[in-house]
């Protein structure tokens, strides 16, 4: 779906949730919630055991796999609550939620926003535009399927 934040470093998708904009933004301000809905399978959960609440400027540490075990530390770069939150990691890359609430629930679109990326190219040889589509759609989908569970 196309919407007004397009760029052709902007890869996003959106999807209708059946919540309100603040329950989809109390999960995605928990980092304890990221590995419930995260698509790609390599969210494995917080690094540490307490969950305290996102806030710009957080930083937050996530335990990942994508072949190997490893660690990343994301900063909150952006929040607006209810209805926006993003972050990134060294990479500098950003993960940003936005959320619109329509009859029926809210709209929420995931971006995977490149365009400050460190290495464009090592992401374009990891296929990690495309790769991160599928990876969004099926985020949305864990999403909505945990608000209807």
């Amino acid at each position: 779906m196309t919407n007004e934040f397009s760029h052709p470093k902007i890869v996003s998708e959106t999807r209708l949730i059946p919540a309100t904009s603040q329950q989809i933004y109390d999960l995605l301000a928990d980092p304890a919630g990221h590995a419930v809905i995260d698509g790609s399978g390599s969210v494995k959960g917080p690094v540490a055991s307490d969950s305290t609440r996102l806030t710009l400027g957080s930083k937050f540490g996530m335990q990942m796999k994508i072949g190997l075990p490893y660690r990343i530390t994301n900063e909150v770069v952006e929040c607006e609550e209810p209805t926006l939150i993003a972050w990134r990691h060294i990479g500098g890359h950003i993960w940003r939620y936005r959320m619109k609430e329509v009859p029926g629930g809210t709209e929420v679109t995931e971006e995977f926003d490149w365009r400050g990326a460190r290495s464009a190219l090592m992401l374009r040889l990891m296929r990690a535009p495309s790769r991160n589509r599928r990876s969004i759609q099926a985020t949305l989908e864990r999403m909505a399927t945990h608000f209807t569970a």
